[in-house]
């Protein structure tokens, strides 16, 4: 297991823009494939964003073009650069961590992520 650490939440306004950092350790990050998924209230966890081993990237569709996913190994570090926000990505943004052989593959399922953050809240106001 690894231990994961988001950062980087906050209030936005509609529009703007915000970085959210996830740290990683206890277990060598290059195992991992990487996921960012959010939760608004009353709502199920949902899948944002994957990179895997490789680098190779997912996106849900609502969030394509908008956001960018990246990771830094040597660091033990996931991002995901959240540009052109809008009221609807308002939720708590969770890093996860799926061990995989797999180099390229990653996977849009949470239940299949091992290691969770305690998760970040990002708030987009109108």
């Amino acid at each position: 297991q690894v231990q994961l650490d988001e950062s980087g939440g906050g209030l936005v306004q509609a529009g703007g823009s915000l970085r959210l950092s996830c740290a990683a350790s206890g277990r060598p990050f290059s195992r991992y494939a990487m996921g960012w998924f959010r939760q608004a209230p009353g709502k199920e966890r949902e899948f944002v964003a994957t990179i895997s081993r490789s680098g190779s990237t997912d996106y849900a569709d609502c969030v394509k073009d908008r956001f960018t996913i990246s990771r830094d190994n040597a660091k033990n570090t996931v991002n995901l650069q959240m540009n052109s926000l809008k009221p609807e990505d308002t939720a708590v943004y969770y890093c996860a961590a799926k061990r995989t052989i797999s180099y390229a593959e990653a996977s849009r399922r949470p239940a299949e992520f091992g290691s969770w953050g305690q998760g970040t809240q990002v708030t987009v106001s109108s």
